[in-house]
This record gives C-alpha cells, structure tokens and sequence, in this order.
C-alpha cells in the first residue's frame, strides 16, 4: 500500500513539474528608447529596466535598445502596436500626425515653469488617462510618464525679451513652438539633431531649441553659441509604454511592481539631469558664460501670445480639445496665466 502511494505520488509531481518549470519562465519584452546610448536618459532607462527585472525576480526581463537600434524612433509606436517591440520609451508628441492632441498633451510649450506642475497635470488632473485612451486605438498602454527638465535655448546672440526674436533664424521642430516663435518674428529652420552645430558654427541658424543645458553641452552648442537661454519655453513628457495585450497578460503583481518602479523613474529622471544642468553651468560660468533667465512679467507676456496658439491646436481635434481646457484650467489654478 505504501509503495502505491509512493508511486501515485511521484506520478502527480512528474506531471506537475513542467506547470511549475513554466510558471517560472520569465515573460521577456524588447524595449527602445527615444535616446541614443551616451545620454544620461538613456542610462536612466537602462537603469529602470535592470530595477523592474530585479523587482520582478525571474517574472519579468526587460532588455533596452537605444534609439534606432530596433526600429526609427518615430516607428516605435507602430512596432509596439504589431508586437515587434514589447515596449517604448518615446516622446508621444513624435506621433501626433496619428492624433494632432498627442502634441497638445506632449508639451503645453510656454505654460510650464517646473516637471511638478506638468507631472501634477498627468497624475492628478487627468492627463495620463488621456494618454492611455489616445494610445488604446494602437494597442499601448502607458505605464507611466517622466521629463528631462526646462530645455534651454541655444543662441549666438544674447535673447533677453520676445522683441530679441525678431529675424533670429532658429532650428526648431515643427509643431506649436515653431509656431510660436514665427510670430515672435523668429525665420523657422527645421532640421535633425547632428546638423544643428554645423548650423550654428557655419551661421545657417542663430539660435537652436534641443534640450537642457547639460545635454546641449553635450552636443557642443555652447562652444559656438556662447548664450543659453531659459524661458519654460518647453518641457516634454516622455512616456514608458507597452504593448497593451502584453500589459493585460501580465500578473496582478508583477503590473503593480512595473507600475511603482516606472513612479519612481519619474523623479529619478528629473533629478539626475537637474543635477548634471548645475554641474554645467558651473562649468560655463568658470568659461565667463552667463544663462539668460526672462523674469516673470516677459514670461506672462510670451505665455498670453502663446495661448492663442495653444487654443487654434484645440480645434484640431477631441483629445486636443480636452487637453487643452483641462492644461489651461491647471495653469490658472496655478497663477501662471489669467
């Protein structure tokens, strides 16, 4: 009778054991990021994905690409809709040719003054559901969303008012801060990134819109367009996303572990590139090179002109529309616009 028992028993834990071998095996996800490898926002993603796989134990394995190392980095939705990628790290604005509202809810350019009150918006005020409803017609589901910080212009000329903009000629990226600065006066140039310093070195622009001070630095810009400005001209959102049949086949837990170590990149973010800024303008200031800071009675000014831009991207479509009324009603609970 025990030898029965014995042999029963064995039987149910060989059938068992593949179950719990496959219970065991890690759901393993490709991600890209926006950024390229020698950026620190590329190591903060890095960085994240090594925290949620550590996190999740074997549950979960996340490997991360830099930008064009899988796909463009403006295709990176269209891969995580066919499954191509498991997930991205991108800028939603980088799409708004899909929906001209994911440009309204990537950068309200001219209203912003620091990441909380963008982040407040998203986490608080509804922004992130808006994302999430936006991006459910491809298949995405954001996790999560962070920033890099105010970017700073890039100018060969000192730019301490809204007049100082007339007949600059600024590399700037189509969309509302292009628009904004044309009627400021400034003659729009578009092109990539790895152009811009030849531009300015060779005199094509005058003045750039890239990103912080520090990642400008990195860039070169500095050495030949000695005035940094900061005016909260823009602060863009960068989103953690993933393939929404994925996300809904994960467990309860793991979702909950993905969720809080994508809450805390949202800082962790901000803070490494605040950190680096003050590092840089150290540096720059040691090299006798000064930021330009508008006060706040020029920023109210430039923020009004912005407004009628804001309010034309409004009409261009339902989620632009509820962006907008739901970013400008935040703006004035802020003070920062009548």
């Amino acid at each position: 009778m025990e030898r029965r028992r014995f042999i029963q028993s064995a039987a149910i834990g060989a059938v068992a054991a593949p179950a719990i071998v496959a219970a065991q095996t890690a759901t393993k996800w490709k991600m890209q990021s926006m950024w390229s490898s020698a950026e620190l926002t590329y190591k903060a993603f890095e960085d994240l994905c090594a925290h949620i796989n550590k996190l999740c134990a074997g549950k979960l394995e996340i490997t991360p690409f830099a930008a064009g190392a899988v796909t463009g980095p403006f295709e990176t939705l269209d891969a995580v809709t066919a499954g191509v990628l498991q997930g991205h790290s991108s800028w939603p604005g980088y799409f708004s040719g899909k929906d001209p509202g994911l440009a309204v809810i990537s950068d309200f350019v001219f209203g912003y003054q620091h990441p909380w009150q963008a982040e407040a918006w998203y986490y608080q005020k509804g922004g992130l559901d808006m994302l999430r409803e936006a991006y459910a017609k491809y298949n995405a589901y954001p996790v999560g969303v962070s920033w890099w910080g105010v970017e700073s212009i890039v100018a060969k000329k000192p730019i301490k008012s809204m007049a100082d903009f007339k007949g600059v000629k600024f590399r700037s990226p189509q969309g509302m801060t292009a628009e904004i600065l044309t009627k400021l006066g400034a003659s729009i140039v578009v092109l990539p990134g790895g152009e811009v310093y030849s531009a300015l070195d060779k005199g094509v622009v005058d003045a750039a819109d890239w990103a912080t001070i520090s990642m400008n630095q990195r860039m070169g810009f500095h050495e030949v367009a000695k005035n940094p400005v900061i005016i909260d001209h823009s602060m863009p959102v960068q989103e953690f996303t993933v393939n929404l049949a994925t996300w809904k086949a994960l467990p309860d837990d793991v979702k909950m572990l993905v969720s809080s170590a994508v809450r805390e990149w949202t800082w962790d973010q901000v803070q490494r590139v605040a950190v680096d800024d003050v590092r840089v303008l150290k540096e720059l200031k040691a090299k006798g090179i000064e930021r330009i800071r508008w006060d706040e009675s020029e920023m109210r000014k430039v923020r009004e002109l912005a407004h009628k831009t804001w309010e034309d991207w409004s009409k261009k479509g339902p989620l632009a529309k509820r962006a907008y009324d739901s970013q400008v009603a935040w703006l004035r609970d802020l003070g920062l616009i009548a």
